[in-house]
């Protein structure tokens, strides 16, 4: 175990030094990620939510000791055995990370270097400790085998500190991030009266906004070397760095964006001022072909969405993104560009650490979670979610407060009900546009006991949202919230 982790360790200098993010924790965990069922995935979102690439990094890590544990016992009988066991799990780690769209040329070498590290450490300890099994009382062995020991972790400690000191492109882009001056809005402060009695912050903090997105190392871009290219079916194609996108007209937009992977009532949604510049514009500039019905957009980490082209050229002011709630992007969202669509989930709009968009056809390619089973087109679905009270309340009168969403379609109406009885409708806030989701509220008269309350909301057209339970794959959940509430 001792050497595998400082196989781990210098595996993180050599990719410090490489400027690669393609450790052997981060190889596997992206392959694992590329090759996840989509059940599963919805599975790992539901236990862990946004905290399910620290889940699956703590996973390999388990993992791996157990099995460099097993690799260590037979590395004492045999050490070819135990090596071996090195061998197959380092040769795991660098097919992993030469199979990644984003690793270039040297992306492999941390593995490798990690796997040899492992080998030599292995190698010393497999000779202390073949000896004290022949002469468990020979003190100089024993000696030996706890100095060896206490070197190695203590080396793995200074190689661990070396790795993030030289590692240190984070605070880079951290500072790059912190220096920029951007063009902001006129205000931060949310539009009147949509804020409804009871509920939550209708703007979402970007500490707590939700992140869901392929990338278990998230790519660290500096504005000054960021490239958007543009190409594919149009007459012209156009390159972009980060200061001539900033000298074009911006727009600033209060989307509320969601995950395919929300379940009825999850968190997994998010309502943010984004600022940047208009889809619809640049591709004008570049002349769409009549036959384009779609783009391909492009992660830095190699992952792919694709959008309906009509969602970008007409009114709903898709947009190049490189702020949010006045700041720039967060490095986890996307600094220093990517995509908000209104009224399209994530998988199929929202590109994060944007680099490259081919306008072209949908029977022309297959985005990054089409194969594995979720739908081409991705329009959110209405939906709605009581946010309180959520699970006790004293009698009388209690104020029942949350939000619905029909992003580009628009909210008309809530209604709630208590212990399947009849609906009634709550007060609306008022709407600040068809993209942002709606506050709601409605007053109880909250009798003792146990109750469950539902809720549901009806679009801009008066249709009421899907009752009828669906998971979120293909094309995202339905289904009423309800909420078990105890009343004391």
């Amino acid at each position: 175990m001792l050497a595998a982790l400082a196989g781990l360790a210098t595996g993180s200098v050599a990719a410090a030094l490489l400027g690669t993010r393609q450790t052997p924790v981060v190889a596997i965990g992206s392959a694992f990620i590329d090759r996840v069922p989509p059940w599963l995935k919805d599975l790992a979102i539901s236990l862990f939510g946004t905290h399910d690439k620290t889940a699956l990094k703590a996973g390999i890590l388990i993992v791996l000791l157990a099995l460099s544990a097993v690799g260590g016992i037979l590395a004492v009988l045999r050490y070819w055995a135990g090596a071996a066991v090195v061998i197959v799990l380092a040769g795991v780690a660098v097919l992993a990370a030469a199979t990644r769209p984003d690793t270039g040329q040297t992306g492999f070498a941390p593995s490798f270097v990690a796997g040899v590290t492992a080998l030599i450490i292995l190698r010393l300890f497999a000779t202390r400790l073949s000896g004290l099994a022949r002469f468990p009382e020979d003190g100089v062995s024993r000696r030996g085998f706890l100095q060896l020991t206490a070197g190695v972790t203590l080396g793995t400690v200074a190689v661990g500190a070396l790795g993030r000191v030289v590692g240190g492109r984070r605070t880079a882009v951290s500072d790059a991030r912190d220096a920029l001056r951007l063009p902001l809005p006129p205000t931060l402060d949310p539009p009147a009266g949509v804020q409804a009695v009871g509920a939550g912050p209708w703007a979402t903090p970007n500490e707590d906004f939700y992140r869901i997105d392929t990338a278990l190392s998230v790519p660290l871009i500096m504005p000054a070397d960021w490239k958007l290219r543009l190409h594919g079916m149009v007459d012209r194609e156009i390159e972009l760095d980060f200061a001539a996108l900033l000298k074009r007209k911006v727009v600033h937009k209060w989307v509320t964006l969601a995950c395919v992977s929300n379940e009825v009532g999850g968190d997994l949604i998010g309502n943010a001022l984004w600022s940047g510049v208009l889809l619809k514009d640049l591709l004008a500039e570049a002349g769409v072909s009549a036959n384009a019905d779609a783009i391909k957009s492009t992660s830095k980490d190699g992952f792919t969405a694709g959008t309906p082209l009509g969602a970008l050229t007409d009114d709903r002011e898709a947009m190049l993104a490189f702020a949010m709630n006045g700041q720039p992007l967060p490095v986890e969202h996307g600094f220093p560009v990517r995509i908000v669509v209104p009224g399209l989930y994530g998988y199929v709009s929202a590109t994060k650490w944007l680099a490259e968009i081919e306008v072209t056809r949908f029977d022309q390619f297959e985005a990054y979670w089409t194969p594995r089973g979720w739908s081409a087109l991705g329009p959110i679905k209405l939906s709605s979610r009581i946010d309180v009270p959520r699970s006790k309340a004293s009698s009388g009168q209690v104020t029942v407060a949350g939000v619905a969403w029909d992003q580009h379609v628009g909210v008309s109406k809530v209604e709630v009900r208590v212990d399947g009885g009849a609906w009634q409708q709550a007060e609306l806030a008022t709407d600040a546009s068809i993209d942002t989701w709606r506050q709601w509220h409605w007053s109880w008269d909250a009798p003792r006991g146990n109750h469950v309350l539902q809720v549901r909301a009806f679009d801009a057209k008066g249709n009421p949202q899907v009752e009828s339970q669906a998971p979120p794959a293909p094309d995202g959940s339905t289904g009423l919230h309800s909420v078990d509430v105890k009343v004391g």
